[in-house]
């Protein structure tokens, strides 16, 4: 009897190391996508003045995955094919999430793959938001969230940091006159201004069964340009996911990364997709499985400014540039007068603080920061030197819009990206505060993961 219970207690004795070493990983994950309704009578967002489509090509949808942990850990990323989104109808709808998923508010992430070719979802330049449209993304949000917890599964976590180099540059390029490219022609240009960030990370979702859940990939460049003239379209990385869905199964998600200063300035759109497909489908099929210690998220709302402006100096900077590189005169006289407009709408509105969020969210050892704005590509690198997770990405137009947000010296070469208007209206240096307290937020989920290792 001696014997057989200390064989018996051996074993367990085994078992308990054993479990300790190599401890049981429980991952569920889920993905839904819902159709976003659009047709010809909506004015389009993305050009200066009002527009309209004729037809569509691909689908308009809000896409979304739901990850959670086996130690309570749970996040909800959801991306939408719009414009932009503002933080009245994405705070609802975060908490709309949460109740109906059981997803906490901070820990829900709400992107817009900001293609132009979408009805607008935000006053901006010459054109307003279209309430019906918006509260429309706002209610698909909720439905494809709710849809992705349903789906809820026992998975694998994938991994593999691709590229694609081809497909956009830096945009803002210095041009002979010393001014700084926006449109028009731009064969007199000297050199680019700033960097283009080439990565592209794919986060796949495999269920046990070997099938694909979902895709989640992140890249840099304005989403612009459709297969064919005038029709609405998620542009190139929507057409390019549709398409892998379409191959592989599952769901695919694009989530814009930081490219307020990046754009395809000459691949077709046709071959932009095509690119961008290839790009990742070989990181998927690359990818390697990688442990999810912990699924966790912090949002943080902090105050910026809406900066004080010199209406002549900025009239004078938006007249120069339009009448010299805009070809068409009464094209050219619109758009200085809708640049006027904005900032009439802007001027009240000096010096205030207005809140925003920052948020920071990890999956095992990936990290993922949203910011509300297109933010420049510099400034998004700066955080992945900075960030304490070997892999960080961004996600900007996550959870409000708040404009273009340059870095210092962005705003020291001046651009349309730096004109006053509905469209840029920040302080000088927000950029910069944005770095810093996204690192900060991902120093504590780090800390946080470092916490439950002990």
């Amino acid at each position: 009897m001696m014997k057989s219970s200390a064989i018996a207690a051996a074993a367990i004795l085994v078992i308990l190391i054993d479990a300790r070493v190599a401890p049981a990983q429980r991952l569920e994950a889920g993905a839904a996508a819902e159709l976003l309704t659009a047709d010809d009578s909506m004015v389009i967002g993305g050009g200066i003045g009002p527009g309209k489509a004729h037809g569509q090509e691909g689908e308009l949808r809000a896409s979304a995955l739901v990850v959670e942990d086996g130690h309570g850990g749970k996040v909800a990323l959801i991306a939408c094919d719009v414009l932009m989104i503002e933080r009245d109808v994405l705070d609802r709808a975060a908490h709309r999430v949460e109740q109906a998923t059981g997803v906490p508010f901070d820990h829900v992430l709400i992107n817009a793959t900001h293609t132009h070719h979408a009805p607008t979802t935000a006053t901006i330049h010459g054109y307003k938001r279209d309430e019906a449209f918006t509260k429309q993304v706002e209610d698909r949000i909720v439905r494809a969230a709710e849809a992705a917890a349903r789906r809820l599964a026992p998975s694998r976590f994938l991994f593999r940091l691709g590229e694609e180099s081809s497909v956009g540059k830096n945009s803002r390029l210095l041009l002979k006159d010393g001014t700084i490219f926006w449109i028009g022609p731009f064969n007199d240009a000297v050199r680019p201004t700033g960097p283009f960030d080439p990565e592209l990370p794919v986060l796949a979702f495999r269920r046990r069964d070997g099938g694909l859940e979902a895709v989640l990939f992140n890249h840099s460049t304005h989403t612009i340009g459709t297969r064919k003239p005038g029709v609405r379209s998620p542009s190139f990385y929507g057409l390019a996911a549709q398409e892998l869905e379409k191959e592989r199964g599952g769901t695919f998600l694009f989530f814009e990364g930081a490219s307020g200063s990046t754009h395809n300035l000459d691949v077709p759109t046709d071959e932009a997709t095509h690119r961008i497909r290839q790009a990742v489908a070989a990181a998927l099929d690359a990818a390697t499985e990688r442990p999810v210690d912990r699924v966790d998220a912090i949002r943080k709302e902090i105050a910026v400014r809406v900066r004080r402006f010199d209406e002549h100096a900025d009239d004078r900077a938006v007249v120069a540039y339009c009448t010299k590189r805009i070809r068409d005169e009464p094209a050219a006289r619109k758009t200085i007068e809708i640049f006027r407009a904005m900032r009439r709408q802007v001027a009240p509105r000096q010096c205030p603080e207005i809140p925003i969020w920052v948020q920071a969210m990890r999956i095992g050892d990936v990290a993922i920061v949203g910011v509300p704005g297109e933010y420049f590509t510099a400034l998004g690198e700066e955080i992945k030197r900075r960030s304490p997770f070997r892999y960080t990405y961004v996600f900007e137009l996550a959870n409000d819009y708040i404009g273009y947000i340059p870095d210092t010296s962005g705003f020291d070469r001046g651009g349309y990206q730096v004109w006053t208007g509905l469209h840029s209206y920040l302080e000088r240096g927000t950029g910069e505060q944005i770095v810093a307290e996204a690192v900060g937020l991902l120093e504590k989920i780090d800390h946080s993961r470092a916490s439950s290792d002990r």
